[in-house]
């Protein structure tokens, strides 16, 4: 959105909840520029390294557009960094891939009057898109070609039975919880062009199919299964197979335990790299393990690794494997051989935060998609023996026109001696030896971790709180990742408690390093990050002026029984279920301090949540309510475990910054209304027009 206000003019009007969209341009950051940002979503490298295609997130226009999911466009760009755009407008792109000979861009869309999303093609030199295949009465899910070009790997969900929506029609609706599953089915087939949907035959698999790649010769394939199509069995009952394509047989299971992540064969066959987790209680799938495809073996290649592997691409010439590891708040681009646990650093840490590696069939050309503390996600590429970086697209070119506040890492010893950690912005403008309100976002999970690159959007202030005067930390608590196994299994069995103390050592620290006003310090996240901003409303009430709680969690006893992930709690968080010790999670839910609390609460969560339930909102609501404590409820209709459309997230984003201006920066005697004025804003836009 190019449309931009002074910083004088959005904090007041922020603080009304008005909004002038016709104000002129600033070097500031502005909260529609912010639910503006486009950012790639995907990169893939041409065989050749010459090219890489693309697809770019960009959100709807605010008051302008019906409401909806992001569109995402695709784009080609060059080796100098000169963009061409392919495919834009009202459009969802996705799931780009090359043909063998780079001569089309494959990608799944829903095109013209499509009802179910079909693989289209575009030529590399120009041209229409055309279907290539689509699926009678049923969405193309994913697929993976062959190396030769001459198959493809289709995951799909069987077609509708037309019976259903007929019957709906007449009142028969009744729904079997957790029962009544479809499991996607793999399909593999001759890449030709088509134009009437086809309906092939599913292989023989009983379990749902998640994922599927290649090997290189395309005899066989990894298959990626789990028992049901839950999202618990997702987590932890995942398994990957070795299936020979032309008996249909599985040849090769391995055998992993917990969490699992992406797998890839090696160029001649040989080995599999997996990520997985080091155990049914490791948070998360950042373990790289090496298989070897003849026996089955697996093994751990990086032991004791203290960070977290999130991406990997094995060299097309030779069994060599580049990998991301993020570690700490920064993250770095290894290269590995099998038989030895020692990398070389490619891309050393503090260059940029990256993400999904793509290498050309000569292995002299990587893309990547990045982001650093200066702009969200791009097209990035490493070129040559010495894996030269070049950065090829820019989404928002209006934002290399802006002032952004200082950011950095910081690190200290808690009292009990855990090495704790995370990113810092100062305010914009920072005057060494003022002090500032601070707003502290905190990460969800908790098994995640906060990086240093960029850390603003819609629920996370990062660089547009710092414009608006606010110190902005985002904490890594214990228990987070980016510093190995151990230490992300340090909040388990511990529910809010030595996790959440680390956030008054973290204000305790702001507040001694002279940068923070310790009367004026607020508290927002969402999920896990939720749950603790609910906990420093209610426990911790003494330390927080304001807290702003989304999507999280108040009743532990409740969460268990109304959440899709109640087997990944019990195994990697709890270790422990709440019939083994009723009382103590009663007393680690914000609902059992409710009585206590002091802090003005703000709490927001998707109406259709299905990992924390909306009814987790209206529990602490309730306790607070009834006692008579600051507090107010807002519901987002359509969203689930996060906001997801420009809409609610520009409603969410003056919601969180109004109750922290109102309760930090002024008296805060009163509640801000319940109201937002999108009225006026909807006229104004309309006038503008």
């Amino acid at each position: 959105m190019k449309r931009q206000l002074n910083a004088v003019k959005y904090a007041v009007a922020l603080s009304l909840g008005l909004f002038s969209f016709t104000a002129s341009a600033s070097d500031t950051l502005t909260a529609e520029e912010v639910i503006g940002l486009q950012q790639v979503a995907q990169a893939q490298v041409s065989p050749s390294g010459d090219n890489v295609a693309f697809t770019r997130y960009v959100p709807r226009e605010l008051y302008k557009e019906e409401n909806g999911l992001h569109w995402a466009e695709l784009y080609l760009v060059d080796d100098k960094g000169v963009e061409r755009p392919y495919i834009t407008g009202q459009v969802t792109v996705n799931n780009i891939q090359w043909s063998a000979d780079g001569s089309l861009i494959y990608f799944l869309a829903k095109m013209g009057e499509d009802k179910f999303t079909a693989l289209y093609q575009i030529p590399f030199n120009g041209g229409q898109a055309q279907k290539t295949l689509a699926l009678k009465e049923t969405d193309v899910a994913s697929y993976a070609l062959s190396h030769d070009g001459k198959q493809i790997a289709i995951i799909a969900k069987p077609a509708k039975d037309k019976s259903v929506k007929e019957l709906k029609k007449l009142g028969f609706m009744a729904e079997v919880y957790e029962e009544n599953l479809t499991n996607k089915q793999l399909f593999v087939l001759d890449l030709a062009v088509t134009d009437k949907p086809l309906t092939p035959v599913a292989w023989n698999i009983e379990d749902y199919v998640s994922d599927v790649q290649w090997s290189s010769n395309g005899e066989r394939l990894l298959v990626k299964t789990q028992p049901t199509a839950l999202i618990d069995d997702k987590y932890m009952k995942s398994q990957w197979h070795i299936v020979n394509v032309a008996k249909q047989k599985v040849m090769t299971s391995f055998i992993t335990e917990g969490k699992l992540g992406d797998a890839e064969f090696s160029y001649d066959g040989k080995y599999v790299a997996i990520l997985g987790a080091e155990d049914k209680h490791d948070p998360a799938a950042g373990r790289l393990y090496l298989a070897e495809t003849k026996t089955g073996k697996i093994s751990e290649w990086l032991p004791n690794h203290l960070g977290h592997v999130s991406d990997f691409e094995w060299k097309n010439d030779k069994n060599e494997l580049y990998f991301i590891t993020n570690i700490d708040t920064d993250s770095v681009v290894g290269l590995i051989k099998p038989g030895s646990n020692d990398y070389q650093k490619v891309v050393k840490a503090g260059t940029f935060i990256a993400s999904q590696l793509s290498l050309s069939d000569s292995d002299q050309t990587i893309a990547l998609r990045a982001n650093t503390d200066k702009h969200p996600n791009e097209v990035y590429m490493l070129r040559g023996s010495k894996h030269k970086v070049s950065r090829l697209s820019n989404s928002n070119t209006w934002l290399d026109d802006k002032r952004l506040a200082k950011q950095e890492s910081i690190s200290f010893n808690a009292k009990d001696g855990v090495e704790i950690g995370g990113v810092l912005i100062y305010p914009l403008d920072y005057k060494k030896g003022q002090r500032y309100p601070l707003i502290m976002s905190v990460h969800g999970g908790p098994e995640s971790h906060d990086k240093d690159g960029w850390l603003t959007n819609y629920s996370r202030p990062g660089q547009l709180g710092a414009t608006q005067g606010y110190a902005v930390f985002y904490p890594n608590y214990r228990g987070s990742t980016g510093k190995g196994v151990d230490y992300s299994k340090l909040g388990q069995n511990d529910y809010a408690g030595k996790e959440f103390d680390d956030l008054v050592e973290f204000k305790d620290h702001l507040v001694d390093m002279g940068l923070v006003d310790s009367k004026k310090v607020g508290i927002t996240g969402g999920s896990y990050g939720g749950y603790a901003s609910a906990w420093a409303a209610t426990k911790l009430t003494k330390h927080f002026a304001a807290s702003v709680m989304f999507v999280g969690v108040t009743n532990q006893l409740s969460k268990f029984g109304t959440t899709d992930i109640s087997n990944e709690m019990h195994l990697v968080h709890a270790r422990s279920y709440p019939w083994d010790k009723w009382q103590w999670y009663l007393e680690r839910s914000p609902i059992y301090w409710a009585g206590q609390s002091e802090t003005p609460l703000l709490i927001m969560h998707g109406k259709d949540d299905p990992r924390v339930h909306p009814a987790q909102s209206m529990e602490l609501y309730r306790y607070m309510k009834v006692q008579g404590k600051t507090v107010r409820l807002v519901y987002y209709p359509g969203e689930g475990h996060g906001n997801r459309k420009a809409a609610a997230q520009y409603d969410y984003h003056l919601r969180l910054m109004r109750w922290m201006d109102h309760y930090l920066k002024s008296d805060g005697k009163e509640m801000p209304a319940n109201e937002l004025d999108h009225k006026a804003n909807l006229e104004a836009v309309k006038k503008d027009a």
